[in-house]
């Protein structure tokens, strides 16, 4: 939405630095995993290992148990929440943000209501809460389980609903470091041991997300989270908030005690992995993506794990672990100085001696990851 007021107004470099520093990325942030993850609202997470990278670029001494562990006491947990995309968040987030969303699980789910004609979905939620609250159970388990009662029904159709209608947790060893194991799903409260919450007004969440993504706009939450119709939020929330503008004129909000740097504050490499959080979390994400960058960190459907130099998408990067050796292959998407080649390496040389596997000797190069 365009301002209509004065507003100052905060540069892309601007905005670009004072998200970083609300994600973690100037510098590592001492600080436990399980706080990071609340601090974020939460990690991207359609794959195992993302999570742990995301935590790695982001935090002092981090090692890869410290989620993982996290995640076998139930601290943690996977779940599809934002975006519909599945998460990882902290037990409380699990309990509370998912219902928070439930309006855009009720909207995904309308898209295969043509695959559920006949299908009482009452019943259905509550065929498949019985199910997975039994023993988790597999997405091909609920799908032939379902099929018995609506053999008519699109078998997808019947997975999606399943999903959309109940808070379904993947259980370990799914997920843990090293460990994985297939996708099992049972619901949050049978997991966590814990009551559903009611669905909570979006407002304390609106404060959070600003102090993990802000500055940002009522449109970005809205991207952010999937949900509609924020505006009410922000405005009952406006007295305690600061309010901007982008070089575009849109209005923006943030809060009055939140880090807003220098725009020429250093901003060192940063190793990302795929669908990073940083990347997916605002509706204008020019601030950390050029236009010439934009979109090179995809190819068909295939997501690479990319690197910010100065604060913006830079290229790509990749591992390739054998027994005798971890190799990292980096690809600049432009023409790199020799001292961002020694700062890239520097950070990576940070990063492999705890991400690779134990006592094996690895290798960075600069090369192609795209081909």
């Amino acid at each position: 939405m365009a301002s209509t007021s004065t507003n100052p107004v905060l540069s892309t470099r601007a905005l670009g630095r004072a998200t970083l520093a609300r994600q973690l990325l100037l510098e590592p942030a001492a600080m436990s995993a399980k706080d990071a993850v609340s601090h974020l609202l939460g990690l991207q997470a359609q794959n195992t290992k993302p999570p742990y990278y995301a935590l790695a670029a982001r935090l002092a001494g981090f090692r890869p148990e410290h989620l993982s562990d996290l995640m076998e006491s139930r601290e943690v947990a996977r779940i599809v929440t934002m975006r519909s995309t599945i998460h990882t968040h902290t037990a409380e987030d699990v309990l509370t943000l998912r219902p928070l969303v439930q309006a855009a699980r009720d909207r995904e789910l309308k898209i295969f209501r043509a695959g559920l004609d006949g299908v009482d979905l009452d019943r259905l939620a509550a065929l498949s809460r019985a199910l997975v609250e039994e023993e988790p159970r597999t997405p091909k388990e609920i799908r032939e389980a379902l099929l018995v009662h609506w053999p008519d029904a699109d078998p997808q159709s019947l997975s999606v609903a399943a999903r959309c209608l109940l808070p379904l947790v993947q259980v370990t060893p799914r997920g843990l470091w090293r460990r994985s194991g297939a996708v099992r799903l049972t619901t949050a409260e049978a997991w966590l041991d814990a009551p559903a919450e009611p669905v909570p007004a979006p407002d304390a969440t609106v404060l959070r997300y600003l102090a993990a993504f802000g500055p940002a706009s009522v449109k970005d939450m809205q991207t952010w989270s999937g949900l509609t119709r924020l505006r009410e939020a922000f405005e009952r929330l406006r007295p305690q908030l600061l309010a901007f503008q982008d070089e575009h004129g849109v209005e923006l909000f943030d809060l009055p005690e939140a880090p807003r740097p220098d725009p020429d504050t250093p901003a060192p490499p940063r190793f990302l992995p795929e669908f990073d959080n940083l990347l997916l979390s605002h509706a204008d994400r020019t601030r950390f993506a050029s236009a010439e960058a934009k979109n090179r960190n995809w190819k068909g459907n295939q997501a690479f794990s990319v690197f910010l130099l100065d604060g913006l998408l830079a290229g790509l990067w990749r591992l390739e672990e054998t027994k005798e050796r971890t190799t990292m292959t980096i690809q600049p998407f432009g023409r790199t100085t020799k001292a961002q080649r020694a700062e890239l390496e520097a950070e990576a040389e940070r990063l492999l001696p705890v991400m690779g596997p134990e006592g094996v000797p690895y290798t960075v190069l600069f090369g192609v990851v795209d081909a």
